[in-house]
């Protein structure tokens, strides 16, 4: 049977999460489709032409904030077709999966990195340190992606056809609020090709416009530990980590960050890593490529300032 991947998308494009997951799609199956839920032409458009996909199924209703709990019974509804649904493993997959799984009372398989077969897959435990292999036996399988181990689909090279698929029905007396969105002109954290990011050490968040400068300077993104994050200096959304959002750019730059095991889970599979920290015995330095120690007060403005 065919596989069924759901997109994330922002009303213009797909998510890059979403771009993985259908790669990943295609190592279990050749015939893969995708749902969005986006009243979007614009975003319908852009889905046909990514490379893979058989046909895009666009769904139109009760929409606003993709709400689980709307959205789902769709997709339970559409799955009697597919032996395998997958979704990204970002906020909008872990929101929506577990539903799904469960209302086909079969259970989620999380974050895979690796697919041997159609019924097996490789997934991260203990923060990353070791892989697991698992099996399942299950008739369909509810699948989420992580992002960074596949290989966006190509966006270009596509001829997927397209279809209106099941109205999306309001689900009792649940109603989207509202959302904040931070906005910047930087690269969005998980598809930037470099990253900074700042830990504890930064001190506090007035300290983080050192960070922006450099960023701006190389056009990277900028992120954070959870120690940063849980201290006040920077929203949520910049976090990196098992709790955060994993990332795997060409060049990611840790400044002030100490390495615990729960942030190497989010970005150890950089292909270049930089570590600056005044302690030497930082465990960041153990997994870095290039490692500083000094006072990061002094040296991120000399290396912006070398940049020029």
């Amino acid at each position: 049977m065919a596989v069924l991947v759901i997109a994330e998308s922002n009303g213009k494009t797909i998510d890059r999460g979403t771009l993985s997951a259908i790669s990943a799609a295609m190592k279990i199956d050749d015939s893969v489709d995708l749902i969005i839920f986006d009243e979007s032409q614009e975003v319908v458009n852009f889905a046909k032409k990514i490379s893979g996909l058989k046909k895009v199924i666009f769904c139109k209703g009760a929409l606003e904030g993709t709400l689980a709990e709307n959205i789902s019974p769709v997709v339970v509804d559409l799955s009697q077709n597919y032996s395998h649904i997958l979704s990204s493993a970002g906020t909008f997959g872990k929101n929506i999966m577990p539903r799904i799984a469960a209302l086909c009372d079969s259970q989620q398989i999380s974050d895979i990195s690796d697919i041997i077969n159609e019924d097996t897959f490789v997934r991260p435990i203990y923060a990353g340190n070791a892989l697991a292999t698992i099996k399942s036996s299950d008739d369909k399988k509810f699948i989420t992606v992580r992002a960074t181990a596949f290989q966006a689909a190509d966006i270009n090279t596509g001829q997927a056809e397209s279809e209106e698929g099941p109205k999306v029905e309001q689900y009792g007396k649940i109603e989207f609020s509202g959302r904040e969105l931070s906005k910047s002109d930087r690269p969005e954290l998980t598809a930037a090709k470099i990253v900074v990011s700042g830990g504890r050490g930064m001190g506090s968040g007035e300290n983080f416009a050192i960070l922006d400068s450099l960023a701006d300077k190389l056009g990277a993104a900028v992120g954070a530990s959870r120690a940063a994050v849980d201290a006040g200096y920077v929203p949520n959304d910049y976090q990196v980590g098992q709790t955060g959002k994993v990332v795997a750019p060409e060049l990611y730059i840790a400044i002030g960050i100490s390495g615990a095991i729960q942030h190497l889970a989010g970005m150890k599979d950089s292909k270049v890593i930089v570590a600056i920290n005044k302690d030497e015995e930082a465990p960041i330095f153990q997994i870095a490529d290039f490692g500083l120690v000094g006072d990061l007060f002094k040296i991120i403005p000399e290396l912006t300032e070398k940049l020029d």
